[in-house]
């Protein structure tokens, strides 16, 4: 049975482009004005302007479904407690020629609407302005302070400023005597989070609502107080113009706006916007979601993983992910270093190739054709490098979706095994896929979709590194180097 390793060794297929190109989420993404992503009873919701939005039971594949009342623009959500919190604008903008606006809240007990508790209360007025007004009362955007348990909301655009004014966290009205504050020009579509003492006002930069032309860009500002001053990395106030870029325009995808923050778990975490036109989507408004690193406490915008050719190293000390086989020498002459022949010097020597190895590797396979993996000192050897194939047909998680990872040039693929890991044929097995995301501080954590087959989807067991040269699966631990990942490119 050993032998029959030999005949696992297959070529591999790569998939298109648009599987693993890391800008488009499936289904049908459409939305302009997103709300921050909100989870409800196992599925996300997001809303936009217009009302409704999209739902998604994955946080890949997204459709329509998502329901709001009162229709108006650029809603948020939040969850206090067991309930969901829904701010949003009837009218404003500066649209008709007029800074006329009116930011309302309502309550619900699910974002469900098919559940029997869907049920908005009736809006409540929290911020209004008027012709003439120096700010247009549209575009909310809501913190509940993790630190003093306080309700806020900001709110504005481009034709004024954007002001701050506190909310009720009990009843969702504005506390009562509450003044509000100018605290940024010169963007719109704000939306405030808090992280490590700092509290972080990111606003939409730039033009808007003209499709492959809008020049939309998210910037960040910070400050110590809620109220700010929002300073960004130069030292800018954003009430003056300031504001540090956090995403751009990527690719083919135009105009990033309206942030929202997810927090998956203690050290992963995404950024969701919308790109004003995604140029391979007939430039429609579209939904993104990208990994949220932070650098030096600043945020910062990852990139989705991309199928490719990868090096996997453990964050512990830096050794490679391999398979566990003998190692082959290559062969060079040598002489004496101090007889060197200059002749020689200027010879390229060839790098070990897949066919000069893979007929050793039965000999360490058990009865099933597996091998196990091991960690190794880095080589740039065939057993060392990895061949990531992201498989659309096996839906995803939020904003991603789940990859094969395989002995290039093979079909011997990563397989989870209980508590441990091992390399084995590839079929498909829900063992055999891997989610791959990048941290806050820029590695990765890969984790199996299940860590036994006919188990549920699993969310907290990672590709670990329990000691210099064993892989093994164990719970992710954002303060252990062990549960983190580095992939290199070859």
């Amino acid at each position: 049975m050993k032998n029959s390793i030999l005949s696992l060794i297959l070529a591999i297929a790569p998939l298109g482009a648009q599987a693993g190109d890391g800008l488009h989420l499936a289904g049908e993404p459409f939305i302009h004005d997103p709300s921050t992503i909100a989870f409800c009873d196992g599925k996300y919701y997001t809303f936009g302007t217009g009302g409704g939005g999209l739902i998604s039971a994955d946080g890949w594949t997204w459709k329509t479904g998502a329901v709001r009342p009162g229709r108006g623009a650029a809603p948020d959500v939040l969850k206090i407690g067991d309930r969901y919190l829904v701010a949003y604008s009837t009218t404003g903008g500066g649209l008709g020629g007029t800074h006329r606006g009116t930011v309302v809240t309502m309550w619900n007990k699910t974002l469900d609407p098919n559940s029997p508790d869907f049920k908005f209360t009736d809006p409540i007025v929290v911020a209004e302005s008027t012709d003439d007004e120096d700010c247009d009362a549209i575009d909310a955007g809501l913190l509940l302070d993790p630190s003093t348990g306080r309700l806020w909301c900001s709110y504005g655009t481009y034709f004024g400023f954007i002001r701050i004014v506190e909310l009720d966290p009990a009843t969702g009205k504005r506390m009562e005597g509450n003044e509000a504050k100018n605290i940024a020009i010169d963007c719109e579509a704000t939306d405030l989070i808090y992280r490590n003492g700092w509290y972080y006002l990111l606003g939409t930069h730039g033009t808007c609502c003209d499709g492959v032309n809008s020049t939309y860009n998210i910037v960040v500002g910070r400050s110590r107080n809620v109220t700010g001053p929002y300073l960004d990395n130069m030292g800018r106030d954003m009430l003056h113009g300031g504001g540090k870029m956090v995403v751009a325009a990527e690719g083919r995808g135009v105009g990033a706006g309206h942030f929202g923050r997810y927090i998956e778990a203690d050290g992963v975490e995404k950024a969701s916007f919308h790109w004003e036109a995604d140029m391979d989507r007939g430039g429609y408004s579209t939904l993104a979601i990208r990994p949220l690193l932070w650098r030096n406490d600043w945020p910062v915008a990852g990139q989705l993983f991309k199928e490719g050719n990868y090096a996997v190293f453990s964050e512990r000390r830096g050794y490679a992910l391999e398979l566990a086989v003998d190692f082959v020498r290559l062969q060079q002459q040598r002489g004496r270093w101090f007889q060197v022949d200059s002749t020689a010097t200027r010879k390229k020597l060839p790098e070990q190739q897949l066919a000069d190895v893979q007929g050793d590797w039965a000999k360490h396979a058990d009865a099933e054709g597996n091998i196990p993996a091991r960690i190794g000192d880095y080589m740039a050897r065939p057993h060392q490098k990895w061949t990531i194939t992201a498989v659309p047909e096996k839906e995803g998680y939020l904003g991603g979706l789940y990859y094969k990872i395989a002995i290039d040039g093979t079909d011997l693929a990563l397989t989870a095994d209980g508590p441990n890991v091992k390399v084995g044929k590839y079929t498909g097995q829900c063992i055999q896929l891997w989610r791959i995301e990048q941290c806050t501080d820029g590695t990765y954590r890969i984790m199996p979709r299940r860590t036994q087959c006919g188990g549920e989807i699993n969310t907290t067991i990672c590709l670990y590194s329990a000691g210099d040269s064993t892989p093994a699966l164990a719970p992710f631990d954002m303060n252990s180097d062990n549960s983190k990942w580095n992939l290199r490119a070859y």
